[in-house]
């Protein structure tokens, strides 16, 4: 699965090469809560939950290229139903963003802004 969605990240969401930083758990039945027909779509107890949190700025189109992606992929490679796959983006500002040492990385005005000390 950890493969699937970053193969998916990189190639349609343009995510840099080596960002790859991903938790992947199992619950038991009792601490998983889903409805199985929301909006229609019958979901079985297989359900797997997908969600990325990643910087704002990707298309509509990449998008529902990503979630087409990680679908295909996961029931083509691994069996999983289409219909069990639960996919959520969360969109964040640049500046939301610090991969070490206690300093923004993504935002611009950290990189321009001059070191103190």
């Amino acid at each position: 699965m950890g493969d699937v969605v970053y193969t998916a990240m990189v190639e349609i969401l343009k995510a840099p090469k080596d960002d790859r930083f991903q938790v992947i758990a199992e619950h038991v039945e009792v601490n998983f809560i889903y409805d199985p027909n929301f909006f229609g779509i019958a979901r079985s107890k297989d359900l797997i939950f997908v969600q990325l949190t990643l910087a704002d700025g990707r298309t509509l189109e990449q998008t529902r290229g990503f979630y087409k992606r990680v679908v295909d992929d996961l029931h083509d490679r691994l069996g999983v139903r289409k219909e069990d796959v639960f996919i959520n983006l969360v969109g964040t500002g640049r500046e939301d963003w610090s991969f070490g040492n206690g300093e923004v990385s993504l935002s611009s005005a950290a990189a321009e802004a001059p070191r103190i000390g």
